[in-house]
C-alpha cells in the first residue's frame, strides 16, 4: 500500500508540473500523446519566447493571460523538448550504442561433438588448449596409482592425479610420427577401440590411414593361432600403386598364403584389451595405447598418457593417429609414382616373382598369330 500511494503521488507531481526540458527525452509538446508536432523553420525564435504583446490584450485581459507564455499541464508520460536537444540525444545514444557493442566476448571457436570425427586434428595441431578441453589431464584418485606413472604426473588436486600435458603431447607426437613411417613403408596397422562410443572414431581413423579397425570383442587367438582361427580370411596383393594384381600365379599363391599379422596396434583402452596386448607381445608387435595414472605404462611399446576414460581424448587421440596414417600413405604413393618403393615383398611373394623372372630370361615373347581369309575386304582375325 506504502509503494502504490507513493506511485499515486508521484503521478500527480508530474502531471502538475511545469514545462522543462530534458536531454533524455524523447517525447514532444502536443495535445495528441502519438502525433509529433511539424518541424520549425527558426530554431532560435521557438526557443525565445515573443516579447510583443497580442493584438488583441486591450480589448480581453483574459485572452492575453491565456495566450502569454507560462506554465503549462501535460498528459501523463510526456515531456517538452527542443529539436536540438533530441538531435543531441540520438548522437550520444549511437556513440553509447557503438561502444556497448564491444562490450563481451566474441566465441571464435565452438565445440561441436562430431567435428573431432567427421574433421580430425592433424599432428601439427596439437596443443596445450586442445589436450586440456579435451580432458586428457584429469587422472584417477591417488590411491589407485601406478607408481611406474610418476614421471607423468603434474600434481594432485583434490585427491586427484594431474597428468602433464607436456608429455601427453610430446608422447602423442611421438606416436604420431611412427604411425606415419608405417604407413609410408606400406606397413598393416590396426585400430582398436571396444568401449561404448568409440566405434565411430575408431573407423574413421582406419579409414584415414587406411588400416584396419576393430570395435568388438577381441578374440583370443587370432594373432597366435591365426592358421586355424583365419584360414578363411581372404588376402589382396598389390603392386606400389596399391592396384590389384590379378596374375594366375599370384591367384594360386594367395591359397597357400598364411594369414596376415598387424604391423602396428593402436589400442585405445589397453585395460580391456589386455589379451592383445598380450598376443601382440608374444608375436613382437609393437603397439600404441593411452595410458592413464591407474594403468601399466610397460604394456604398450609408446605410451600415450591421458586420461582413457573421456571419449573426447580418445577421439583426439584416433584422429591424430589417423591424419598422421594419411599422411604415410600420401608420400608412398607420391614417391612410388617417381619410381621410388618404399615397401618389401614378402618371402611368398619375392620368391614367386625370383622364379617367375628367371623362367621368362631369354624366352621371347610369342607373336599373335593372324589368319586372312581370301574374302573380299580382308577380314584379319587375332
Amino acid at each position: 500500500m506504502i509503494v502504490r500511494n507513493l506511485l499515486r503521488q508521484s503521478r500527480t507531481q508530474l502531471a502538475t508540473a511545469p514545462l522543462s526540458g530534458h536531454a533524455c527525452s524523447r517525447a514532444f509538446l502536443s495535445t495528441d500523446a502519438t502525433t509529433p508536432p511539424p518541424p520549425t523553420q527558426n530554431l532560435a525564435a521557438d526557443a525565445t519566447p515573443s516579447s510583443q504583446p497580442p493584438a488583441n490584450a486591450e480589448a480581453s485581459p483574459d485572452a492575453a493571460t491565456a495566450a502569454a507564455p507560462g506554465p503549462q499541464r501535460l498528459a501523463w508520460g510526456q515531456r517538452a523538448v527542443a529539436p536540438v536537444e533530441i538531435a543531441n540525444d540520438y548522437i550520444t545514444m549511437t556513440k553509447l550504442q557503438r561502444k556497448t557493442n564491444r562490450i563481451g566476448s566474441s566465441v571464435e571457436r565452438r565445440y561441436s561433438p562430431g567435428e573431432l570425427i567427421k574433421n580430425p586434428p592433424a599432428p601439427k595441431d596439437i596443443t596445450l588448449e586442445l589436450l586440456m578441453a579435451s580432458q586428457a589431464h584429469i587422472g584417477h584418485n591417488t590411491s589407485l596409482w601406478n607408481p611406474a606413472n610418476s614421471r607423468y604426473i603434474y600434481g594432485i588436486r583434490e585427491g586427484v592425479h594431474i597428468i602433464s600435458l607436456e608429455q601427453t603431447a610430446v608422447h602423442l607426437r611421438r606416436a604420431a610420427r611412427v604411425v606415419e613411417e608405417v604407413a609410408y613403408h606400406g606397413g598393416l596397422i590396426l585400430f582398436a577401440g571396444t568401449r561404448r562410443g568409440q566405434m565411430d572414431m575408431v573407423v574413421r581413423a582406419a579409414e584415414l590411414a587406411g588400416a584396419c579397425h576393430l570395435f568388438t570383442k577381441w578374440k583370443p587367438g587370432t594373432i597366435t593361432n591365426r592358421d586355424t582361427i583365419l584360414q578363411k580370411a581372404s588376402t589382396r596383393i598389390v603392386d606400389e600403386q596399391d592396384r590389384d594384381i590379378t596374375a594366375k600365379g599370384f591367384t594360386q599363391l594367395l591359397g597357400k598364403q598364411r594369414p596376415l599379422t598387424p604391423d602396428l596396434v593402436v589400442v585405445l583402452n589397453p585395460l580391456e584389451n589386455s589379451v592383445l596386448l598380450r598376443e601382440c607381445a608374444l608375436s613382437t608387435i609393437p603397439t600404441i595405447g593411452i595410458i592413464d595414472t591407474d594403468a601399466d605404462p610397460c604394456r604398450v611399446t609408446y605410451a600415450i598418457p591421458g586420461n582413457d576414460d573421456s571419449l573426447r581424448m580418445a577421439a583426439v587421440v584416433a584422429g591424430v593417429l589417423g591424419r598422421a596414417g594419411e599422411m604415410g600413405q600420401k608420400r608412398r604413393l607420391r614417391d612410388a609414382k617417381d619410381g621410388i618403393v618404399t615397401w618389401e615383398n614378402s618371402e611368398e611373394v619375392a620368391r614367386y616373382m625370383n622364379k617367375t623372372n628367371k623362367a621368362l630370361e631369354g624366352v621371347r615373347a610369342p607373336q599373335p598369330r593372324v589368319n586372312r581369309w581370301p574374302l573380299s575386304g580382308g577380314k584379319i582375325f587375332k
